[in-house]
């Protein structure tokens, strides 16, 4: 079937031609996908302008928005097997973090649902808006938020879906339209979404997809006049361009651009606990997580034995295809991010860091046809090396050590990036001190990973602008309006009265 959805209809691409999506697994040929060109993505612009501006979404109540939006939920759950195994296909990830991946983007339709349902019975029975006081009986102000119009929504290929949820369920409970540029690696669930989306009863010309690159199919996005915001998730080098680009026409803009996180061990950690934790923190998916724990920084008192242990269980860390049992995690998402990792981990030992185990492709046996490079750690790291500054997006952890409470929090924010942290301790008073100077926007203490849709999702410095998921989540999609009324409205005298004026 066709894979392009503009103004509710499904199409075929007017001249971007078919590109090939293979499982990373092990090569083999998942489907051919019609690619977009610009003239299509401005043809889903167009769709989407006309149906903000002619169409009945954006004047929605908020609590029909939250009832279709309860309505994809409970159709990601009818359909969660479907899903769960197009997004291990594409992805390479196991199918078991495929399932739990649908169960989190249901939790992000009805977390803004929710917000939406909340905001209808707050408004129940008076004005809606905030009052500002005056003090004044001829005058009445009131701050309304409205949506921001048609958005432009570009998601990565890590956690396809997800990504998508994270900007489209909020985009919608606000009352926007959209059109969705998704990863041109990674595009079946966005397109499946697109039919959940017109099964729920979104009407035609809210919901728009583009499947293909950033040059031709996501340019428009940033640089047409009618697009109205622009949110983009991915590389750093990619959020500078479109930034960039977006700022002719003065769009708003959000970017969530990764991450190099500092996974703070101190010795009075839970031995056992951290060393699960930070296993998971950097290979879970390979890597492939913008939030990944990828700097190890350690109590030197507790180094050597903490970091032998860990060096010995990621070389136990089995790897696999997304629907072999055995498999712990999974393939990097094509050939051109392994060189990229392989590259990285090449440059890291020429500055003086010490591979103990990993650091080369499985290039023989039964995983030799996929992306598979193994766990690797990088020990004797400091932080001017670049495979400490620079995101690897990979399975590669680099170990540095510190002596006391400040240098940890001081090597910890020698970063150009503030996505994400940890700290492991059971001195709590020491975790809130840490976990309070660290200028990242998530901060674990004794865990690593876990998300809630009720919290705010985001980065300092150079991991980007803006915040996704909880309440400012939805916020990102509105703007904000202060409506002045004069209840005495009459002549002013400033001018031509012949007289003195009248404030």
């Amino acid at each position: 079937m066709p894979e392009l959805f503009i103004g509710g209809t499904w199409r075929t691409a007017q001249a971007g031609g078919r590109r090939e999506i293979r499982c990373p697994a092990d090569g083999h040929l998942v489907a051919e996908i019609d690619e977009a060109s610009a003239d299509d993505t401005r043809d889903a612009i167009a769709a989407a302008r006309h149906a903000f501006d002619h169409g009945p979404w954006p004047s929605t109540s908020v609590s029909e928005r939250g009832a279709l939006l309860e309505r994809v939920a409970d159709l990601l759950q009818r359909d969660k097997g479907a899903i769960a195994r197009a997004e291990s296909l594409d992805t390479g990830k196991r199918l078991i973090e495929s399932d739990y991946d649908v169960d989190d983007v249901t939790s992000v339709f009805r977390h803004f649902a929710t917000i939406a349902q909340t905001e209808s019975t707050e408004a129940a029975g008076h004005e809606a808006g905030r009052v500002v006081d005056l003090g004044r009986s001829d005058v009445h102000s009131v701050v309304v938020h409205e949506p921001v119009g048609v958005c432009g929504l570009i998601t990565p290929w890590n956690y396809p879906l997800l990504q998508v949820a994270w900007k489209v369920a909020p985009c919608l409970a606000a009352g926007n339209t959209f059109v969705l540029k998704p990863s041109e690696l990674t595009p079946h669930t966005a397109i499946m979404l697109m039919g959940l989306l017109q099964e729920a009863g979104l009407p035609d010309g809210v919901a728009n997809l583009v499947v293909g690159d950033g040059p031709h199919a996501g340019a428009p996005l940033s640089t047409d006049h009618r697009v109205d915001l622009v949110s983009f998730t991915g590389g750093l080098e990619t959020g500078k361009r479109i930034m960039k680009a977006a700022a002719d026409t003065v769009k708003k803009v959000a970017l969530e651009l990764g991450g190099k996180n500092p996974n703070i061990v101190f010795a009075d950690a839970d031995r056992e606990t951290a060393i699960d934790m930070a296993l998971t923190a950097v290979f879970l998916h390979s890597g492939q997580v913008c939030s990944a724990g990828a700097r190890l920084l350690v109590e030197d008192s507790i180094k050597t034995e903490f970091v032998d242990e860990v060096v010995r269980r990621a070389g136990q860390i089995t790897l696999g295809g997304p629907f072999d049992p055995e498999a712990e995690t999974g393939p990097l998402i094509s050939e051109a991010h392994l060189r990229k990792v392989q590259a990285y981990v090449e440059r890291a030992v020429i500055e003086g860091a010490v591979l103990r185990t990993g650091g080369e492709r499985l290039a023989s046996g039964d995983l030799a046809d996929g992306f598979y490079f193994p766990p690797t750690v990088l020990d004797e790291c400091h932080s001017k090396m670049h495979c400490v500054q620079d995101e690897s997006f990979g399975p590669v952890l680099t170990v540095e050590t510190f002596r006391t409470e400040a240098e940890a929090i001081r090597l910890a924010n020698d970063s150009i990036y503030g996505l994400a942290g940890a700290v492991f301790t059971t001195d709590a008073a020491k975790a809130d001190r840490v976990a309070a100077k660290l200028r990242m926007g998530t901060v674990w203490i004794n865990d690593y990973h876990p998300y809630v849709a009720a919290a705010e999702w985001g980065g300092y410095k150079q991991s980007g602008i803006g915040r996704e998921l909880g309440r400012a989540g939805l916020e990102e999609y509105r703007e904000t309006k202060h409506i002045w009324r004069n209840t005495e409205p009459g002549p002013q005298g400033w001018f031509g009265s012949g007289g003195e004026a009248t404030p």
